[in-house]
């Protein structure tokens, strides 16, 4: 193993990435460099450490035994720089905040990415905002590596390189093209559209309602609760969703917001960063921004 006064430590950062992604491809995307500099970054550290430090697995790489050693010092060591040299300067918004990435469910998108970009121009006017798809799978990788800067999602289990606290809670309610009184026997009585990603099997809702002995009629099962909305406004049909996206998504439809007959769990929504960025500036007033929106009421839709 060569001597550490030869390393040249911008390499730690390609390692990382790579690391984390085990993929040169995604790798030189996050780092914004070409596969061949990767991969000629990576070659120069494999001659000091004397180590190939990362192998040929499937479609990406897999680290060596040696890499996974290293792997946990060089994250902390980087992190540890990256705080220092937050601390030494002061955090301005409207100078520091640049390009926001913030991941979540399209479903979640129309009643928080509204608030949570007016929020945010109010202290930075030249912020950008990127709102992308939640990817469960590769969640902490997007963190850690920044692709990601935030994460919005229902409770998950983590690992312990993740930290994540209560953003939001939202109770369910009745959305109705018409001012109705519902029941627990006129809610069972009605059909119902119902929002799914996947082909077959029980929505939340209805997996809910079964473990209480109910069981309803689905007429309808979309992929978007837009497309849900939409064909309620024009039916007798009934769709059950959380009420902060209902009210979002229905005040432009003239659909009605009523109360759901049936008491259902609370939804709870989290709030995800990684570890390494808990103290870092940037990091916390974007938490903090998208804290602050969980203590402003949502926007009314019409209620019965």
């Amino acid at each position: 193993m060569g001597r550490l006064s030869q390393l040249d430590l911008n390499l730690f950062r390609v390692f990382d990435v790579v690391y984390r992604e085990r993929n040169f491809t995604r790798a030189a995307e996050v780092l914004f460099l070409s596969q061949s500099a990767v991969s000629h970054a990576l070659a120069r550290l494999r001659e000091q450490l004397d180590d190939p430090l990362f192998v040929r697995q499937g479609r990406g790489v897999a680290p060596t035994p040696l890499a996974e050693r290293l792997a946990p010092g060089i994250q902390e060591a980087l992190s540890l720089f990256q705080q220092a040299v937050a601390r030494t300067r002061h955090f301005e918004p409207r100078r520091d905040a640049g390009h926001v990435t913030l991941a979540m469910n399209d479903e979640l998108e129309p009643s928080l990415l509204p608030r949570f970009v007016k929020r945010l121009r109010e202290s930075a006017p030249q912020v950008r905002v990127s709102s992308v798809r939640l990817e469960r799978a590769s969640l902490e990788r997007d963190l850690a590596s920044g692709r990601l800067d935030l994460a919005v999602d229902v409770a998950q289990p983590t690992g312990a390189e993740l930290r994540h606290t209560v953003l939001l809670h939202d109770t369910f309610c009745v959305v109705s093209a018409r001012r109705r009184r519902l029941d627990v026997a006129a809610y069972l009585a009605a059909r119902h559209v119902t929002v799914s990603s996947r082909r077959t099997g029980l929505a939340l809702e209805d997996l809910v309602l079964s473990r209480l002995g109910y069981q309803r009629e689905i007429a309808v099962r979309c992929q978007h609760p837009e497309a849900a909305c939409r064909i309620v406004a024009d039916s007798d049909l009934l769709l059950t969703m959380p009420r902060r996206y209902a009210a979002a998504l229905n005040v432009p439809l003239g659909n009605h917001l009523l109360p759901m007959p049936v008491e259902l769990p609370p939804v709870e929504l989290h709030l995800y960063w990684h570890r390494q960025m808990d103290d870092e500036p940037r990091s916390r007033w974007l938490r903090a921004q998208l804290l602050a929106l969980s203590e402003r009421p949502p926007i009314s839709g019409k209620r019965s």
